[in-house]
């Protein structure tokens, strides 16, 4: 193994009577990529507040090149070297300023640096900043002009422009495109030569696979595995993450219902290529594809949020064509969207209000709201989809990121529906969550029908009955989840066998 650059010992982190970190001990080698799993809770993010500043230790010690290393702010640990890139989008950039500004941004705070009168050397320094990433961006634009993958990426282009020693990144390719990520992981290789250590916190099987010369799992606030070696144990590493054994989820395919959803020579875009559909209740379908697929964009035309341009589509037999969210609600046709802290979470509601908010009607006679049936439904829910949390008036900020997204699928599933679509429903939870919400979504799906649209092949798996995979947006293969040929939906997915029939691509259950 190399030369340990960062090293915990013992280190302890308690709030109030709540233990966190208890006396963990974990080694960061230079020029190694860790990854680091853990369950919400674990003790993964207050682990990485400590290394960044946000944090004080309350016990033990932590060495940078054997020297005593305690930030007391996150600027106090970037000027050391450790760099962190945050999993929220939000904590990385400002979407008010441009993107010059965010890539330059902690150099602007330095006395005397002077934006505007440099104005023309700040560009130019963005731009060098944004090549070495490979972004193509104007770096004039406001980011808040910008959509989440460009974000993210210029997330990680502020953090690489530091040099780091020490480079955390967390989550990192939630909302990436395949390129995209495959770009970051070269970046991350070519630091990892120079001496670079990396902690990289991440789920996802792909990107262990790509990227870890070491997997760490956490459990309760200490390491409880360290795998390493040529053949890296996964299954090894999620048991030491779990505490039991890891077991395939088992999809018992079950029976069609009345028909729900029923879609005739759709087009997504002008000139792609048609495609038919149909759902029924009692089914999950999953969705997947490569980022820019389709997948968002089929999504948004069945909720109301853009048009096709051109086909037919039935709910219920009947013609349906929203021009809002509003009217694909009033049809019982519900979406949870992607990147939940933008589109999904309000920030200032507490538990039961972000439940509730889109059916407020429902819980208010004569403009007076009945607050106690809002709770009992908040409460309903919360221990359905077991929540943690002190109860339904807690603020929605104090929950981890897994916990959130229960709850904003509690919303959907707080009131009857007739299509469900829930939009990367499992983006940055961990696999203990994201099974209890994959368990979810298949108990309540009876009455239903529910497209699930996941870019993991691995989260299809473990939810669907069905498997579509899109590809320029258009439907380019089915797949039954029973005995799938892994190999074969990763060619779908790819891309690289795609039909050339010409004819209409039909996804109808086989």
């Amino acid at each position: 193994m190399n030369e340990t650059l960062c090293d915990l010992r013992g280190v302890e982190k308690s709030f109030g009577d709540n233990r966190v970190l208890k006396g963990l001990n974990l080694a960061l080698p230079a020029g190694t990529v860790t990854v680091l799993m853990g369950a919400n809770g674990a003790g993964k993010s207050t682990l990485v507040k400590i290394l960044c500043g946000v944090h004080r230790l309350d016990g033990g010690a932590v060495t940078l090149h054997g020297k005593p290393f305690n930030p007391t702010t996150p600027a106090e640990a970037i000027r050391a070297g450790v760099v962190t890139v945050h999993q929220s989008i939000n904590d990385g950039v400002i979407p008010d300023l441009d993107v010059a500004s965010n890539l330059l941004i902690d150099r602007l705070a330095e006395p005397g640096y002077g934006f505007l009168l440099k104005r023309r050397k700040n560009y130019a320094d963005a731009e060098r900043i944004a090549s070495r990433m490979g972004l193509s961006l104007n770096v004039r634009q406001p980011v808040s002009e910008l959509g989440v993958a460009d974000r993210q990426l210029i997330a990680i282009a502020r953090a690489m422009a530091h040099d780091p020693q020490l480079l955390i990144l967390d989550e990192p390719t939630s909302s990436l495109s395949a390129s995209e990520a495959e770009r970051l992981f070269e970046l991350i290789e070519r630091l990892s030569e120079r001496g670079v250590a990396v902690l990289y916190i991440s789920h996802r099987m792909s990107d262990i696979r790509r990227i870890a010369d070491r997997i760490v799992s956490m459990r309760d606030g200490e390491i409880s595995g360290v795998f390493e070696g040529e053949t890296l144990d996964y299954e090894g590493a999620v048991n030491a993450m779990l505490g039991h054994r890891m077991t395939d989820v088992d999809i018992e395919i079950r029976s069609r219902g009345k028909q729900v959803l029923n879609i005739k020579q759709m087009q997504l875009l002008p000139g792609s290529r048609p495609f038919d559909f149909d759902l029924s209740e009692n089914e999950v379908v999953a969705i997947t594809g490569l980022l820019g697929s389709g997948k968002t964009a089929f999504a948004q035309c069945l909720f109301g949020l853009q048009k096709p341009a051109a086909g037919q589509i039935l709910v219920d037999g009947q013609a349906y064509a929203p021009k809002s969210p509003q009217a694909a609600i009033s049809r019982g046709v519900f979406m949870s969207p992607k990147d939940r802290a933008n589109n999904a979470v309000v920030a200032d509601f507490n538990l039961a209000r972000n439940i509730t908010v889109p059916f407020l009607q429902r819980y208010s006679r004569l403009s007076f709201l009945n607050r106690s049936k809002e709770r009992a439904t908040a409460t309903r829910m919360i221990e359905s989809l077991s929540v943690v949390c002190q109860g339904e008036t807690d603020g929605i900020n104090t929950l981890s990121g897994g916990n959130q997204q229960k709850v904003m699928l509690a919303r959907w599933l707080a009131e009857n529906c007739r299509l469900l679509l829930l939009d990367e429903p499992f983006q940055g939870v961990d696999i203990r969550a994201r099974r209890d919400i994959g368990r979810k979504i298949r108990e309540t799906s009876k009455e239903r029908g529910t497209l699930v649209f996941v870019s993991e092949l691995d989260e299809a798996l473990e939810v669907a009955d069905r498997i579509i995979v899109m590809n320029e947006h258009s439907v380019s293969a089915e797949f039954r989840n029973q005995n799938v040929d892994l190999n074969e939906v990763l060619t779908a997915v790819t891309g690289s066998a795609p039909d050339q029939s010409g004819q209409p691509a039909k996804a109808a259950y086989a």
